[in-house]
C-alpha cells in the first residue's frame, strides 16, 4: 500500500485499536521509512498514556496502554543476534503484552514469533511510503 504520513497514523491507529495482547509485531524497513511514526500510531490506538520516542539507544522502552503493557524494542544497534538474547523477549511474551519491535531479523532465533510483519520503504514521491504486510 502507497501512503502518506497521515494515512501511514490512520492505519497504525487502526491496528491498534484491532489488537488484541498478547501479540508481537514486526515491522521491518530501512532508516527513516516510518516504523517509528508507525509505532507511535499504533500505541494511540491502543490507548498509551504516553507519547513512544525511539528506544534507539536505550533498545527497550514501556508504555502502559489502556489494556496492557506494551513494549516498544528497537534491534537497530544491535551488531549480532546474540545481543537480544538479554532483552527479555520471553518476558515480554509470557507477561501477555503488546511487544512491537523495529528491524526484528537483527535478532535473529531470539526474536519471538512474530503475529504480524510489516516492511516500510520509500515511495516515488517525497512524502511517500510503501507499507507492505510479509506474510
Amino acid at each position: 500500500m502507497r501512503c502518506r504520513e497521515h494515512e501511514l497514523n490512520r492505519f497504525g491507529e487502526e491496528l491498534g485499536r484491532a489488537l488484541r495482547a498478547p501479540a508481537v509485531i514486526g515491522l521491518s524497513g530501512e532508516l527513516g521509512t516510518g516504523k517509528t511514526t508507525l509505532v507511535q500510531a499504533i500505541c494511540r490506538g491502543l490507548g498509551a498514556h504516553a507519547l513512544a520516542t525511539s528506544p534507539t539507544y536505550a533498545l527497550v522502552h514501556q508504555y502502559e496502554a489502556a489494556a496492557t503493557a506494551v513494549y516498544h524494542v528497537d534491534c537497530y544497534r544491535l551488531t549480532a543476534p546474540d545481543q537480544a538474547r538479554d532483552l527479555g523477549f520471553d518476558d515480554m511474551t509470557r507477561e501477555g503484552a503488546i511487544v512491537l519491535i523495529e528491524w526484528p531479523e537483527r535478532a535473529g532465533p531470539w526474536v519471538p514469533p512474530l503475529d504480524r510483519h510489516f516492511r516500510l520503504g520509500y515511495g516515488p514521491e517525497l512524502d511517500t511510503r510503501e507499507l507492505e504486510e510479509i506474510r
